[in-house]
């Protein structure tokens, strides 16, 4: 493992990223085929273990999808296929779930309009970069591949020179200059070139209500609430995805979550303590999020201050990540909640107020907690994505790049990557591999599905 922190001036740290090539050849990160005994959906099924299995046909049926929506809840079939690979063992704070899927568009604290990576679920300390450079190459590939084989290498291709370009830029600037640095959406929708993209992309982003809740993010409030009432606060319920009571378990993780919730401030430093004291609970419900998450317990909580104002807070289930055999060497963690905030913090331009952890002793899951407010404002993204997958796929990693440059040594990653094209055209060759694997894994998934008894609930 090389040392990131080593007091060592820039040339000389990128002159020891370029003789890293001399031990791992750019062209090596390229090669890539499936061991003799993969079992891709048995890697699914291993990862059900501890989920509420109420949920997980739910997790399946998602997958089902298609095979970009298989990519996306297999983080854990790409980091198996990972180990044991080439990496030139340049150690950053990795995503772990780098796929284009997991960036978007976001509000920062100070209120400006932000594109960053906004899933931390498998996030790691000590993790190669080209782990996450890989994933996100792979997944922009699939997603272009409807399209032709042409135009998802080049979206490949396209995600890794922006990565490598954006990289090099960085590797000029000082720790402290890249830790400021940040990729605002009013500088990067005026680069794509196009007026009304641009009007479009802008007033969306505008799209806020007062409290920072972006349209379609947040759960709502079943009636407006009387401030001097606390009862009548109750958040309105939409099945299947928001909701108080569910079978068996589900009930169960809602209590499970309301008193982690509780004890969430308990953790926080005195002066996010002294914020989020002017709040009170009033309501808990259970929320289904995204596909890798499918099972987990996660849970929004809607709190008022004494005139009404109401502020609400997600709690999630966090998990030993995906990516665990992947880091480069091993070091301890507090807890998963610590690992996922921390990760966070690192990698995101502007991190949320209210992250924070909470564990909850009656089930021993640890949790993470983090405001609704800063949740992406998909209507941008999915406006961003269909200006191209091209365009798209190079805003991703330019950003990647960014928030590696935070944790990892943009200097030595870029002495390795260096000026030509080697290592975009190796790791788009990994990336029309790994696709196309993922559409063969998707269909074994389809023909498991046909062939397998269902019950009624798996039939529904």
């Amino acid at each position: 493992m090389t040392d990131t922190h080593t007091l060592t001036s820039r040339e000389e740290r990128r002159a020891a990223g370029k003789r890293l090539r001399e031990r791992v050849p750019r062209e090596s990160l390229g090669q890539w085929q499936p061991a003799a005994q993969r079992d891709p959906l048995a890697i699914l099924r291993a990862g059900d273990a501890g989920r509420l299995v109420e949920l997980i046909p739910l997790r399946y049926q998602r997958m089902r999808e298609n095979a970009f929506a298989f990519l996306r809840g297999g983080a854990a079939i790409m980091a198996a296929d990972l180990e044991g690979t080439p990496v030139p063992g340049i150690p950053v704070q990795a995503c772990g779930d780098c796929h284009i899927g997991n960036f978007g568009v976001y509000r920062s604290p100070e209120g400006q309009t932000l594109f960053d990576i906004n899933d931390f679920d498998e996030t790691l300390w000590n993790v190669d970069f080209t782990v996450d450079v890989k994933r996100l190459a792979a997944s922009a590939a699939l997603a272009a591949l409807p399209a032709g084989e042409d135009k998802a290498r080049r979206a490949a291709k396209a995600s890794v020179r922006a990565y490598r370009e954006h990289m090099r830029e960085l590797s000029s600037l000082s720790p402290l200059a890249i830790w400021h640095s940040r990729i605002d959406l009013d500088h990067e929708v005026g680069r794509l070139g196009d007026g009304d993209l641009c009007r479009r992309l802008l007033a969306e982003a505008a799209q806020e209500n007062d409290d920072g809740l972006s349209r379609g993010d947040a759960p709502k409030l079943a009636s407006e609430p009387d401030p001097t009432h606390p009862e009548e606060w109750r958040i309105a319920d939409k099945a299947p995805t928001i909701f108080h009571e569910g079978p068996n378990g589900l009930s169960e993780a809602v209590r499970d979550a309301a008193a982690a919730l509780l004890a969430y401030p308990q953790g926080l430093t005195a002066d996010r303590w002294s914020l989020v004291s002017r709040y009170a609970q009033r309501d808990v419900a259970f929320k289904v999020v995204g596909i890798g998450s499918v099972g987990l317990v996660c849970a929004v909580g809607v709190y008022a201050d004494g005139d009404g104002a109401p502020l609400f807070l997600q709690i999630k289930e966090a998990r030993p990540s995906v990516i665990g055999q992947l880091a480069l060497a091993p070091f301890s963690i507090v807890s998963e909640g610590q690992r996922v905030i921390d990760g966070q913090r690192i990698m995101q331009a502007a991190s949320d107020l209210f992250l924070g952890t909470a564990y909850s002793e009656a089930s021993g899951r640890s949790y993470y907690v983090r405001q609704l407010k800063n949740k992406k404002l998909s209507a941008v993204a999915e406006i961003l994505a269909e200006s191209g997958a091209k365009a798209y796929a190079r805003l991703c990693g330019t950003t990647l790049a960014r928030a590696h440059a935070r944790s990892g040594d943009a200097a030595m990653i870029a002495g390795y990557l260096g000026k030509g094209s080697a290592f975009e055209e190796s790791i788009a060759d990994f990336a029309m591999t790994y696709a196309r694997q993922s559409i063969a894994d998707h269909a074994l998934l389809m023909e498991d599905f046909l062939t397998e008894p269902r019950s009624e609930t798996d039939a529904r």
